[in-house]
Order: C-alpha cells, then structure tokens, then sequence
C-alpha cells in the first residue's frame, strides 16, 4: 500500500511558473515587483493605483471551532483558488504568513496542504522575506526606546508600573512570560515589570496588516499607546522620537508578498496576527490587491468564525472599506465528532451518532454568518478516514438548513477536486446583493460592543467585568479611546471563554479580565478567561523531527 507523501515532498516535487508569469496573470509586470529570486516577489505599493483594474469578489474562508483533530481552512482557501480557475475565473488568494512559533510547536505551518498549497512552501513557513523578523526588531526598537527614555531622565515622567508595550520574539517561549529587566544596577536601566509576547500578538503586526500605505503606518505608530505619567496623562510612541527609525525597518515590509499556488494560480501572503489573541486577517494591502487585480478574491480569517471572521468584518472590513459577498465555512467530521464528546483516539472510527451530536456547532456558526447579512456555503473538507455516511449526514443537515454545501476534496486531488465547491461559491457570490452589515455601531459603548459579540456570537448568557476592567473601562472612556472597535482575546477551542467547553455551550459566563488599548492599530483589547498571549512549545515539539541534510535540503516540514 502507497504512502501519501508528505506536504513538503509535494511541494519540492512541483514545478512552479516564473513569478513573473504569475504576476502578469493579474496584469502585472517586473517593473510593479521587487523579485526574491523567481519564485516570490514584492509588489510595490503604488501599484494598487495604477494597476487597479476595478472591485472584484472577495470571499471569506473560515471555519467551524477549531480542534486538535484539524479542519484545514487554509488548504480549502487555497483548493478553492485552484477550483475557481479550474472552472476559468480569473481568481487570487490572500492568506495570512506563518508565524515560526506554531512552525516548531504543534499547530503547524500556514501554507496549506497535499496538493492544496502555496510555493515555495519551505520558504514560506520559513524566514519567507523577512517580515516577522522586521516587526519583531521595530517592536522591540520601541521597548529599548521607551527603556532608554526611563534611563536618561524620564522627561515625560512616564510611570514605568504603567508601560503595556511589550517586547516580543517569533516563537514559543513559555519562560519569557514574564520577566524583570533593567537589574545589575544604575547601568542597567531602571528596573521594572514586563514580559514578551509572540511576533503575531504584537501591536505592530497589526498595524502592519491595517495600514494603507507608510504615512499611514506611521501615523499608526506615533499614536501607540505606552502607558501614563504619574499624573495619570498618556504617553504615547511619538514621545520616544523613533517612529521614522521604526517605519524604516518597516519599509519592506508593508508590501505585500506574492507568490503561487501548486496549479499557478496567484497568491498574497502577508502579515498573521493570530486571531485569538490580535485580529487574524492578512493586510488590508494584500486583500485590496488581489481584489483589484482579480475577479474573485478568496481569503481567510483565522481560527473559528467566532474569532477571525467577526474581527474581518467589524475591524478589517471596516477600516479596509471592504464588502465580502459571502462566507465559505469549513467543517469536516473528525471535528464535529470531537465536539460531539468523541474522543480523539477514536476519530477514525465511524460514528454517525457523533457526528450528529457536533452538528449544534456548524449551526451557530451558520447562524452567525446569517448576522452579518451574507450567504454562507459550507465546505465539507474531507480527510480519508471520514466515513460516507457521515459525510451524507452533514450534507443533508445542510440542506435542511437551506445552505448549500459540498465536499472538499482540495488536500487529494487539489483543485480537481474543489470545483463542485467553486461553482456553489461562484452562484451564490452572484447572488449576493450587497447585504454586508457590521455587527455594532462602533460609537457604542465598550461594555455594549463587548456583550454584544459575548451574546450574539458565543451565545453567552452574561459578561462579567472584573474590578481591573471596570478600571481600565473609566481610564479608556476618560482618554476618549471609547469609541474604537474591540478585538476579542479569547481561546480558540471553544466558543465560550473556557476551552473545555465543546459543542455549543449555553449559560456560560464570558468573564472579562481586563481591557488593553492598542491605539496605533485602532482597537481596545478585551481580555478573557486565562487568555495569553505567549504561547509555550508541547512535551514533543515539531521541531523535534526537523532537520537539514548537507546539500540543504529541509525534512520533516509537515
């Protein structure tokens, strides 16, 4: 019996178009691109202006709670791609770039799968082009600013108790958490509190993924918000004078990267904030380019649609002037019998009545899809165990439901097998009458904005405040930074704020422990339950199975 080979052998054995050729697919030449060799490339900025070839249709991947059990939302964003222009759309996709945390963790790449990817797949999961690697040095340019202002006399009289601008490293590092620094004595620093935070939590990855061009970027960073004098005023990233130094180090990376799918379809991949701990979306710059350069824009939001699909819509959406005509959502069986009750050693085992008793959870999703006025069509993502009748049982509940759905074969047989998906995403998208609706009015109150996606898309029955927010609710209405958008911090494995709840929890409580401002990318940041924002590596991390032979060539990259 065969052996399916590994993404990585998949992808070393492809043989990919010049990326110039890839660009011309979206009328784009060599003098609109900075090359990376010849299989990946920058666009230039200016491009989006004159290269625009007018508004095409930007569809949104997400997908049902996520589990360890897997569903594959970015091989389906990328399957779709290949399945659209199988049926002769003139398509691209916009993904998010992989953080090397998760690379080396457990959770894997970002990059897609089997015969669903993006290339040079390596490369990508990688050090790619660098962007990580800039954000992480302006990040932390900042922190070392704000640590010398503190040392040479603190003429702004910032309170070091109250700096929240957090020094952050791309990868897993449990032990940095928290941290003291500045001791060994009057040389050091002054001592103080702080701690890192992934690469992809950071304010800066955010701002890179909202902002519209480098005026803008650094206008976002002059308003990051650093902490308060001892008289209780805000001090702010333009008070440490290195906002031109920061944008440098940022100049390349605002421009979003472009390479290919294994079929030669054209791919934006560019920026990855996670979406339970910051907004989860790709750039604003990479999304309105392949809306632009395209007729079909397919891109994806991260983890469930409780997390980066309402953040998409009510934060990206909003500040990018973007307008989705529908929702694909990916669910698969291994996932809805995990959320069932099944547990995960017994996956592959056929269970009907599992996978029946998952079901509630698709259908709050669908649910929620509906509140924001959009069509969703449901993608069955099929793994090889997955059983038929399991497989019909989710297809028939859809159709009960009135939402068209059809298996996702994208991993197997790439976009071969997507095409039934893209016909059904390619009706109902013509259908959609411009019906996009953001779920609240961000002049609403904090408390209003958060209960309203507590209730509305958890399902939660309350939102407690904890004394430390309601605090930081009077400090954020008295600096008048109330009326930003909020960006949940909440677990991704349940839709409540507690990851031991599967399925679709009722009655829960949604407990808020505090409230942060993150100013410069334009939203407060409510955070939930036990919530970090610094992930740790497992007891047998990925990287424990990775290695590099004489001639370079990398082995155990999923």
């Amino acid at each position: 019996m065969s052996t399916f080979p590994s993404d990585i052998e998949i992808a070393g054995n492809a043989n990919p178009e010049p990326i110039l050729a890839i660009a011309a697919k979206l009328g784009l030449d060599e003098s609109d691109l900075e090359l990376y060799g010849t299989g990946k490339a920058k666009v230039k900025l200016d491009t989006l202006k004159k290269k625009s070839r007018g508004t095409g249709k930007l569809v949104l991947v997400s997908a049902l709670t996520p589990t360890s059990a897997g569903a594959g939302k970015t091989t389906a964003t990328i399957g779709l791609t290949q399945g659209l222009a199988r049926l002769g759309e003139n398509v691209c996709c916009a993904v998010r770039e992989p953080s090397l945390g998760p690379i080396f963790g457990i959770k894997g790449g970002a990059a897609g799968g089997g015969y669903s990817q993006i290339i040079p797949m390596e490369d990508i999961n990688l050090h790619f082009t660098g962007d990580m690697h800039a954000i992480t040095a302006a990040n932390n340019l900042l922190c070392a600013a704000i640590d010398n202002h503190l040392h040479w006399g603190n003429k702004s009289r910032l309170d070091p108790r109250t700096v929240s601008f957090r020094r952050v490293m791309d990868m897993n590092d449990r032990s940095l958490r928290d941290t003291i620094i500045g001791l060994g004595g009057r040389t050091q620093g002054v001592p103080r509190e702080t701690g890192f935070d992934i690469t992809a939590a950071s304010e800066i990855m955010a701002i890179l993924a909202l902002a519209s061009d480098l005026a803008d970027l650094k206008k976002r960073i002059d308003r990051i918000f650093i902490g308060l004098t001892y008289d209780r005023e805000e001090v702010l990233a333009k008070d440490m004078d290195v906002t031109g130094a920061m944008a440098m180090l940022l100049k390349d990376a605002i421009k979003p990267n472009l390479v290919q799918t294994l079929e030669g379809n054209p791919a934006f991949v560019h920026c990855g904030p996670f979406a339970n701990i910051a907004h989860g979306c790709n750039s604003i710059l990479a999304t309105k380019m392949a809306v632009s350069f395209a007729d079909w824009a397919i891109t994806e939001a991260g983890f469930g649609f409780d997390l980066g699909a309402e953040k998409f819509f009510d934060i990206k959406c909003q500040y990018g002037d973007l307008c989705p005509s529908v929702v694909v959502l990916v669910v698969t069986c291994r996932a809805l019998k995990m959320h069932g009750g099944v547990k995960k050693k017994n996956l592959s085992i056929p269970n009907v009545v599992g996978v029946a008793a998952g079901l509630p959870n698709m259908e709050k999703h669908i649910e929620n899809i509906a509140k924001f006025g959009l069509p969703a069509v449901i993608c069955v993502n099929r793994f090889a165990q997955d059983d038929q009748a399991e497989l019909d049982l989710v297809l028939e509940r859809c159709k009960e439901l009135g939402v068209a759905a059809a298996i996702g074969d994208g991993f197997i047989n790439g976009g071969q097998g997507m095409e039934e998906l893209a016909a059904l995403v390619v009706d109902t998208a013509k259908e959609c009458k411009d019906t996009f609706k953001p779920l609240y009015d961000w002049n609403d109150t904090v408390e209003n904005k958060i209960e309203i996606i507590a209730k509305e898309i958890y399902g939660a029955e309350h939102i407690d405040f904890t004394s430390l927010a309601k605090k930081d609710l009077k400090m954020i209405k008295r600096l008048g930074y109330d009326k930003l958008p909020v960006c949940i911090a909440k677990t991704q494995k349940s839709l409540s704020d507690n990851p031991r709840l599967l399925g679709r929890p009722k009655d829960f409580v949604v407990t808020v422990r505090e409230i942060e401002i993150s100013a410069g990318a334009g939203f407060l940041v409510p955070i939930t339950g036990s919530i970090m924002r610094m992930p740790g590596l497992p007891s047998e991390p990925a990287a424990a199975n990775m290695n590099v032979d004489e001639d370079g060539k990398v082995t155990g990259l999923f």
